[in-house]
């Protein structure tokens, strides 16, 4: 990894399996975190009554936050080191999932992410329903299905995270980062 590449680490997975708690546990380390553009696109728009929800327009509804994952990826450039809570192969899951086509340009834009990827598969545990996520456990775990392999397709190392506490999937993830160093580079 040179200097001025940054290493866009992504959490990806399941809806509700710990990757928002696992970026937090990461941001109060001092790391920087991106938030999912998804829950606070659908937490907007169900505040307004707005119709970008993947329940009721999945294509605009990914559009927007393709839109949203870009600016924090160009965001992203001023740090050395920075994670995000999903990455764009999670959309092209979503949409593969709902039968819809995905744009070929994702695949370009998802190469400015690092090559080894967290994962969060589902975990019915710590599964919970809420406003911004409607889905049942087993639909999770359907478009868990997809997201993996869309990552898959797309080339990228997958490193499954463990079902632990929070505190040991953080050091899962900076063991792997130190371990891997340079591994963990652009594709």
């Amino acid at each position: 990894m040179s200097l001025t590449q940054p290493q866009r680490i992504v959490i990806a997975g399941a809806p509700g399996s710990g990757k928002s708690t696992l970026l937090r546990a990461l941001a109060d380390m001092g790391e920087v975190c991106y938030e999912e553009c998804s829950r606070a696109l659908i937490h907007e728009q169900l505040a307004i009554g707005g119709p970008l929800v993947p329940w009721a327009d999945l294509t605009a509804f990914a559009q927007e936050c393709s839109k949203r994952m870009c600016t924090q990826l160009t965001d992203s450039a001023r740090h050395r080191r920075c994670f995000f809570d999903r990455g764009l192969p999670d959309l092209i899951g979503y949409l593969t999932h709902g039968g819809r086509s995905v744009p070929e340009e994702w695949r370009e834009v998802s190469r400015a992410y690092a090559t080894t990827v967290f994962f969060a598969p589902t975990w019915r545990e710590i599964y919970v329903n809420d406003a911004e996520r409607p889905q049942t456990f087993g639909e999770a775990s359907e478009l868990s299905v997809h997201i993996h392999r869309a990552y898959q397709g797309f080339g990228f190392r997958l490193v499954e995270l463990i079902k632990g506490t929070v505190a040991d999937r953080r050091r899962q993830v900076l063991d792997c980062l130190g371990r891997y160093g340079n591994a963990v580079k652009h594709g």
